[in-house]
Formats: C-alpha cells, sequence, structure tokens
C-alpha cells in the first residue's frame, strides 16, 4: 500500500551530524549529547501500540473465526560516537494479548538485546570511508524484497553479522556474512540461529541526482528448509539480481529482476523474480493526488516429480509484503496491484490499492510471509483472490502516526477448492512514537 511516512526515521549506520544544527528537533538534548569535538552520545526510542481485529484468519481454515488481539512494542536505544569508534545497543520488548494461538517469536519478546554493535572506520576522507562492524545488527537492503527489518511485525528482525561496507558519493558496497537471531520470547535469552546463515555483497551505483542501481549477489543456507510439500532437506541458494530505480519527472520508478540457483536436497534450484514499481504523482494540486501500479512475477514449482525446483525463497522480506495483514507470502504469485494516494490535509493522508493474486504455477501451492506453505497445490485453478486495503495515515509531526486501516481479501476458485475458502476481514490500528 501507498504511504507516505512523515516520521523522521534515523537509520542507525548513516551520519547524526543533522542533530547538532536541527533546531526543530523536539529533543535536541537527547538526540545530541556532545562528549568532546569529536564524540557524542545519542539516545532514543519507540513507543507503539497496535490493535488488530481478524475474521476468517487463514480464509476460515483458522482456531477462531474471529478475533480481536493487542500488542505493544518499546524499544530504546543508545549510539555512543568516539573519533572513528562506533558503539550501538538498542533493547527491546514487546507484548501480545487475545491472539486464538499461543503467541509466535514475531509477537512477543519480554526483553531482548535487539540490537548491540561496534564499528570502526578504517580509513575516511570528507567524501569517502571503509568501515568494519561487528554484533547484532539491522540489515535493510534495496526494496527490502530479501533482506529487510520486518517491520510489519511486532518484533523486528535483527542478525548477528560481521560486515565490512564501504561509501563514497557515487558508490557504496556492503560485505557481510549473517546469521539471523532467533526470538525466544523471554527475558535475555534469544540466540543466534543455527540452522540459517546469510552471506552477500550488496552494491549501489549513484547513476545520478535521480537514480541508481543495485547490483547484488545473496547467498543462503538453511538446514530444514521445505517447499511444496516436500520433507525438510538443507537448501544452499544463491541469488543474483539488479534492480534500478529513481524519479523520472513526476514518475518514480523501481524494477528488479533476479535469479536464484543452488540446491534443495538432492534437486536442483532455478528460480527468479521480476518486478515493477511505478507511482506517478500529480504534486501541483494542493492535495498531490499519486497514481501507482506495482506487478511481479514470483515462480513456483513447475514439476513436483522431476529434480528441480523452480519456487522462489525471498528469505527474509518485508513482514507486511502485500499489507500489515500479512495474509500470503512472496512465493508462487503472479500479482498486479494499482493503489491512489491523496493528502487530504498536511498531516492527513488517504491511500487505497487492490491486489489481485495468482498463482505462478499450478504445480505448487500458497505460501505464508514465514515462507511456510499454506496449501499445496490440490487444484488446478490459478486465481487465489483479490485484496482490497483503506489506509489513513495521520502524521502531526516528526514523531507521532496514528494509523486506522482495513483489508478485505476476496477468495477465489482455489481457495475454495482448497480449504474453506472463506473471505478475510482485516482491521487495525497503529499509534507510533518515535523520539
Amino acid at each position: 500500500m501507498a504511504q507516505q511516512n512523515k516520521i523522521r526515521n534515523v537509520r542507525y549506520e548513516e551520519d547524526y551530524g543533522f542533530l547538532k544544527t536541527d533546531s526543530s528537533h523536539r529533543f535536541p538534548k537527547i538526540k545530541y549529547l556532545p562528549v568532546s569535538e569529536n564524540s557524542f552520545l545519542s539516545l532514543g526510542g519507540e513507543i507503539r501500540y497496535q490493535a488488530q481485529w481478524f475474521k476468517n484468519e487463514d480464509w476460515g481454515d483458522g482456531p477462531k473465526e474471529e478475533y480481536l488481539a493487542f500488542y505493544t512494542r518499546f524499544m530504546f536505544h543508545g549510539d555512543m560516537h568516539i573519533n572513528r569508534f562506533r558503539a550501538f545497543a538498542q533493547l527491546n520488548s514487546t507484548f501480545a494479548v487475545g491472539r486464538p494461538d499461543p503467541n509466535r517469536p514475531i509477537d512477543e519478546n519480554r526483553l531482548g538485546v535487539h540490537q548491540l554493535f561496534f564499528e570502526y572506520k578504517l580509513w575516511e576522507n570528507p567524501s569517502k570511508y571503509l568501515t568494519a562492524r561487528v554484533g547484532r545488527q539491522e540489515m535493510s537492503y534495496g526494496s527490502e524484497r530479501l533482506i529487510t527489518v520486518r517491520e510489519g511485525p511486532n518484533n523486528r528482525l535483527s542478525f548477528d553479522a560481521a560486515k565490512l561496507f564501504y561509501k563514497s558519493t557515487r558508490y557504496g558496497i556492503d560485505a557481510f556474512y549473517a546469521r539471523p537471531v532467533q526470538i525466544l520470547q523471554g527475558v535475555f535469552d534469544d540466540e543466534i540461529s543455527g540452522i540459517k546463515a546469510l552471506w552477500a555483497m550488496y552494491g549501489v551505483w549513484n547513476m545520478n541526482q535521480n537514480s541508481k542501481m543495485d547490483h547484488y549477489y545473496i547467498g543462503f543456507e538453511d538446514e530444514l528448509a521445505s517447499f511444496n510439500g516436500f520433507s525438510p532437506e538443507q537448501e544452499v541458494r544463491h541469488s543474483i539480481g539488479s534492480r534500478w530505480s529513481g524519479v523520472w519527472r513526476k514518475l518514480s520508478f523501481d524494477l528488479e529482476a533476479l535469479y536464484q540457483f543452488g540446491s534443495f536436497g538432492e534437486q536442483r534450484i532455478s528460480a527468479y523474480t521480476a518486478s515493477a514499481n511505478l507511482f506517478y504523482s500529480l504534486d501541483q494540486f494542493n492535495s498531490k493526488p499519486g497514481f501507482g501500479l506495482k506487478t511481479e512475477v514470483i515462480s513456483g514449482d513447475k514439476v513436483r516429480s522431476d529434480d528441480i525446483l523452480n519456487s522462489f525463497n525471498p528469505m527474509f522480506p518485508r513482514g507486511a509484503y502485500f499489507g500489515l495483514a500479512a495474509i500470503i507470502g512472496p512465493v508462487n504469485l503472479i500479482d498486479v496491484h494499482p493503489s491512489f494516494q491523496v493528502s487530504l490535509a498536511d498531516e492527513l493522508v488517504f491511500s487505497m490499492d487492490y491486489d489481485l493474486f495468482w498463482r505462478f504455477s499450478t504445480q505448487d501451492g500458497i505460501y505464508g510471509p514465514n515462507v511456510r506453505i499454506l496449501y499445496l497445490a490440490e487444484s488446478e485453478e490459478r486465481k487465489i483472490g483479490n485484496q482490497m486495503g483503506v489506509n489513513l495515515e495521520y502524521s502531526p509531526n516528526d514523531h507521532l502516526s496514528i494509523v486506522p486501516e482495513f483489508t478485505w481479501f476476496q477468495a477465489d476458485e482455489y481457495l475454495k477448492e482448497v480449504g474453506a475458502g472463506k473471505d478475510v476481514l482485516f482491521a487495525a490500528l497503529t499509534v507510533q512514537y518515535r523520539y
């Protein structure tokens, strides 16, 4: 869903220099505490409250027809810079009540170390630098199709990683090895994953002021992967892709394609995805209306009985890939997604979208956002359904946002053949404050 999030979301790897002179910031003494000429401490945090109402979750095959759940998230971080050295620490505490099932790791973590990393600038001049970082950290790349912080659910995603990154005015490249953090929901009991690993080189070329190219290689290993009803096997998957994004006149564009190869047990992997995301803004009007169109093709397994697995693996995608309701995940799909957005006031944005879903292959099922299969390929029907969403975002300042939203998923032929096939209704209210 197209949205304009007006909250200043400081990216932890970026420069905090603006805090030294930004008198408009409501908490300058908290956000920037000078220690010496080249040293400072920054403090910040986030409070988020969210209510979610579901009817016919999992298209009527869930444990309860209707329920109302409440989620809370508290985060606090400290960021110390001493010359070329940096230490960053962030705690999180999340709770959930009202779910019909036991709370999942993405729902609740009573108290945990979400991030704790150390970095050192090995070399720098005014326009470029080379930095090494090690420790627990968030990672987000490109369109967030493969590696992201998983913002939608109550618990964001972090990795235990070692990373080396170079950035200049025109170019940037990251190289890292990482393992995702496994949340155990207690107090300071999170663990590094022993079954999943991730390694990559990701490069960005700023072609000009209005466009850039991303080129990347991502390696991934999962010792207990499962696709298309096969028993868990070891998966070693390699992804090579390119992305072109930018703005041309009033048109924002984001085009991406990638290919995956490797092995899944005794099968070899051959999978791909291609996507286009366009948004045309009529900013000459006070209401700044805009029209968007996203479409993507995401491969699924073509023949279950052969020795080739064609199911795409998004690895660590956005938690709310097709909206906060997170009904379906990006595997074995053809998706067409028009949208509309308009500013009703300076602080109020209304958006609406309509998503049409088909299975890419009738020999593969559909998957959840966690890349776990929901229904097998027990039907020749391709059409999964249509999803309509409406969203109203109120952001009175740089810190606060209030977002009510509603989603209706109309189940179509495939869902009616393999399950209860009921329409899903979802409503949510999110209140988020960052400082």
